[in-house]
């Protein structure tokens, strides 16, 4: 298995080998090992596979490059670039993230522009010039012609690419303080389930169907969360990561056929609203993440990491293996995660 992942401007392609280390009961193993690597101009702020042998990553000069990896000879090389993609009228805007659905590649960053691109054309396919006033931070996709993303002042906007106008399809918003967003991620099964985390740390959980603001608001780590990710699989699972060193591991379950979110309880570590099935819907398929209730085991959170560490910039999950990156310039990964 490979993992790519960015140090010192440069995009690496390393090994983490296909068997656990023997001795490793806390599941991470040894060192992994670098296949090659290539020079990146700038820092790279986001990276996302394209298909099995292509990377596109997001640099802070603004430019978004598609990366080959060549497994044969084990070299890489730049397959496309689109330089100053993001820019202010003088100067370069930092591409803050990208997300990809072959070919399909769709960029945001500070200069609040939305930009579209394909993997099989040279020049830009759409441009949304002022989507937004303020930094964008995050993007992913929630339908084939819908994203998702996330700013700096604690907004999470819905754009439908089916639609010409520049004007996002609904913004829903955290009440009160303007805590910036750093992050999102869709239910891989219910997409009107969306996952964020913010400057202040809290995980919150959204339902795009109904309201503007967030269904759910959990106390996760003591500073900025930069990524959540619910497992592509089994859904049940999310993980988060911090500027405060720590991963968790979050994990809802429910032992009862009424839905969850009828069952009372509640604990201080959740803010939640009421909610009822849509109409017409059925209640047995509402997620455990509306349910509104962390109490009696509902929701548990494990920490991933052997110890406190520096910032936990990046991770990603497959199955049973989770990787992670931390301001150590270290690679953690557990290939005996419990999903």
């Amino acid at each position: 298995m490979n993992v790519f992942f960015p140090t010192d401007n440069r995009i690496s392609i390393w090994s983490i080998g296909s068997n656990l280390s023997t001795g490793m009961e806390d599941g991470f193993e040894g060192d992994p090992q670098l296949l090659c690597e290539h020079k990146h101009d700038g820092d790279v702020l986001d990276l996302q596979f394209l298909d099995q042998d292509r990377i596109v990553t997001a640099s802070s000069t603004g430019a978004v490059t598609i990366f080959r990896h060549h497994q044969n000879s084990q070299t890489i090389s730049v397959s496309q670039l689109w330089a100053r993609a993001h820019c202010y009228p003088c100067d370069n805007a930092p591409c803050t993230g990208v997300v990809c659905s072959s070919p399909e590649i769709v960029t945001v960053g500070e200069d609040g522009r939305i930009i579209v691109f394909r993997a099989d054309q040279e020049g830009v396919v759409r441009v949304i010039e002022n989507a937004d006033s303020s930094t964008i931070h995050a993007v992913t996709y929630l339908r084939t012609t819908e994203i998702l993303t996330v700013n700096s002042i604690g907004q999470l906007k819905l754009w439908d690419f089916r639609q010409q106008s520049n004007s996002p399809s609904q913004i829903l918003s955290l009440s009160g303080d303007r805590v910036p967003l750093h992050c999102v991620d869709r239910h891989p099964n219910q997409q009107h389930i969306v996952a964020t985390g913010g400057q202040d740390g809290m995980l919150c959980v959204w339902d795009v169907r109904q309201g503007n603001t967030p269904f759910s608001l959990m106390e996760a780590h003591t500073a900025e969360m930069w990524e959540v990710h619910f497992h592509p699989t089994n859904p049940d699972h999310l993980f988060t990561c911090s500027e405060d060193g720590s991963l968790l591991h979050w994990e809802t379950s429910s032992h009862s056929d009424m839905p969850s979110f009828l069952q009372g309880g509640r604990n201080s570590s959740m803010v939640s609203r009421s909610a009822m099935a849509p109409a017409g819907g059925n209640q047995s398929l509402i997620s455990a993440w509306l349910s509104g209730d962390s109490s009696k085991g509902r929701l548990e959170t494990t920490h991933m990491l052997p110890s406190q560490t520096l910032s936990v910039n990046s991770l990603d999950v497959l199955g049973p293996c989770l990787v992670c990156g931390t301001d150590g310039e270290a690679i953690f990964v557990n290939r005996q995660v419990p999903v």
